[in-house]
């Protein structure tokens, strides 16, 4: 079955379940209609479902590889990433006055999801330059931003973050990249960066890294460290290429998927840099993209699952094998409870995964135009839930769509197994989901639970109005696990059940979005009753997990995790 981009889902959950008209009522996002939005969302489909689901088989087969200092991108690719520019789908929610077409978030969002369904290994380099040009948006100097934010947001130059270091992994700051003045507003670069996503390739005139380095000066650890913009071509004053910068690929990255996705160890020897943002402070200037970057990494997850899913779905309506009990059946595996059980549960985590990013997106987007503290706080909390959730739901639901396959999952022809491999990176990108839930109990929770009460009130009184008496527990026992988290001044002890509070209250923010679904649509009471009855309730153990504390974890002396 060819893959059908999610812009109908999209629609209704702006409609029904996680409103945009709000974000649209705004003096920022005036021009986001629901026309507009619509027009959109179709348009995106046909790109994706066109010209981007066709490359996704290509990129595994032929993955991008470096010849002779060239990284040579995967068949069809060069010509996906010129489609998704024409299109002017890199600058969805870019600033109109460098060209573009200033949407809110969450309707960058929803392509995002749409996109890496249709092939995630493309995706990677326009999610890329997003992030960069949010970045310069915020803090690079008005020079900096007419140069490089005009071409990067036409697709023209293709933008990278580079942070880890070989001897660094998560811990950023102990990178050793060196940031020399050069006396005229230019730095040397010296250092070398791993795991550069689209660090290197063919399919752009440009590249752009942010590099994140350390000026003579700058003290120790993360507070230390300083942003440059470093371009492999260096650009004239016109915005023509000039001079090759010094700084290369020196070797692509051995993956276990997201083959046509090249990355690629940097090495940067003396290259020129422009400081973005003020001196010792890169890290500030980071975050403001790693943050939407995160989101951008969860909906991967979910556009991943969403086409896992239909993969699946193709095979179940198709293939016979025994027999099953069930009255008037289709003779297919489709009717097997086992089989049924694993779509229903793919289905409804795509959607519960889906609504918690648009919620997420649209807080930030309310955030964005009305800086309203509580919104802010409402799209801190939300954000390293979806990007955990949408990353998990990516793996888990692409494991399933290979379960259903059989032992046909196991072989790479019928592509089931290139979902699971694409996704797994996923949990990992953008701060593991374990540095998500640490963030989410430990920062997230400074304001003693302020803002996860107040959403947990506010799903509660949904909740009580529809007599939804299993949410309502559900509710309350994520409350009383906030409180305990709250309360419990160890950080340490707070951090061993993190992962499991944050997958927690993912899986009761899913049950509140099918429960909205359901109200809206009569169609979709189905699948919430099964979300609800079947797999919201492993909030229960996931909230005592969350509870049990470090004791029993630190029990075990490192002489008992020997084999």
């Amino acid at each position: 079955m060819p893959y059908r981009a999610a812009a109908q889902d999209y629609q209704f959950i702006f409609d029904h379940v996680v409103p945009l008209a709000p974000v649209a009522e705004t003096d920022r996002f005036a021009e986001a209609t629901p026309d507009m939005v619509a027009a959109v969302l179709t348009e995106g489909a046909k790109l994706c479902d066109e010209v981007m689901a066709p490359l996704q088989r290509v990129g595994d087969m032929t993955p991008a590889k470096l010849e002779n200092g060239v990284v040579r991108t995967s068949p069809g690719f060069a010509d996906g990433l010129n489609a998704i520019a024409e299109g002017g789908w890199v600058g969805i929610s870019a600033g109109q006055e460098h060209g573009g077409m200033g949407l809110p978030l969450a309707v960058n969002t929803a392509m995002n999801d749409m996109m890496a369904g249709a092939c995630i290994s493309l995706h990677l380099c326009p999610l890329l330059s997003q992030g960069q040009i949010e970045a310069l948006e915020h803090h690079a100097t008005p020079e900096l931003q007419q140069m490089y934010l005009p071409r990067l947001i036409s697709g023209q130059w293709t933008g990278t973050m580079n942070l880890t270091e070989p001897h660094a992994g998560s811990d950023v700051g102990a990178l050793t990249t060196k940031a020399e003045p050069n006396g005229d507003g230019t730095y040397n670069i010296t250092g070398q960066k791993i795991f550069i996503t689209w660090g290197e390739h063919d399919a752009a005139e440009n590249i752009c890294h942010l590099v994140l380095a350390r000026l003579p000066d700058g003290v120790p650890g993360p507070k230390g460290i300083s942003l440059f913009v470093v371009p492999k071509f260096i650009p004239n004053e016109d915005g023509s290429l000039g001079e090759r910068n010094d700084l290369r690929c020196v070797s692509l990255e051995h993956k276990l998927g997201i083959h046509g996705s090249p990355t690629a160890v940097m090495e940067y020897s003396g290259a020129k840099g422009w400081l973005v943002g003020e001196e010792h402070n890169g890290m500030a200037c980071m975050f403001t993209m790693m943050n939407n970057a995160r989101l951008g990494v969860g909906m991967q997850g979910v556009g991943v699952a969403e086409a896992a899913y239909q993969h699946a779905l193709a095979y179940a309506m198709d293939r016979k094998q025994g027999r099953s009990t069930i009255e008037n059946g289709t003779g297919k595996i489709i009717d097997h409870a086992d089989v049924r059980r694993m779509l229903s549960h793919m289905k409804a985590d795509v959607f519960a995964s889906r609504a918690l990013g648009a919620a997420c997106a649209v807080a930030i987007d309310m955030a964005t135009a009305t800086g309203d503290a509580a919104w802010k706080a409402r799209a801190a909390l939300l954000t390293p839930m979806a990007k955990s959730f949408g990353a998990d739901v990516g793996v888990q639901v692409s494991d399933m769509g290979v379960q259903i396959h059989g032992g046909m999952g196991f072989i790479e022809e019928t592509a089931a197994a290139q979902f699971l491999r694409d996704a797994r990176i996923l949990p990992i990108y953008e701060g593991t989901n374990g540095i998500q839930a640490m963030d989410l109990v430990g920062r997230k929770m400074m304001d003693g639970g302020e803002a996860a009460f107040a959403l947990l009130d506010e799903i509660a009184a949904a909740a009580d109005a529809s007599g939804e008496a299993g949410l309502c527990a559900a509710i309350q026992e994520v409350r009383q696990t906030t409180q305990w988290i709250v309360e419990t001044k160890d950080m340490n002890t707070r951090f061993a059940g993190a992962v499991a509070y944050q997958k927690a209250f993912s899986r009761v923010l899913g049950g509140y979005f099918h429960m909205l679904a359901a109200q809206a649509d009569a169609s979709r009471a189905k699948l919430a009753r099964f979300y609800l009855d079947s797999v919201m309730p492993e909030y229960v153990s996931l909230c005592l997990q969350a509870r049990a504390g470090s004791d029993a974890i630190y029990a075990l002396d490192l002489d008992d995790f020997a084999a």
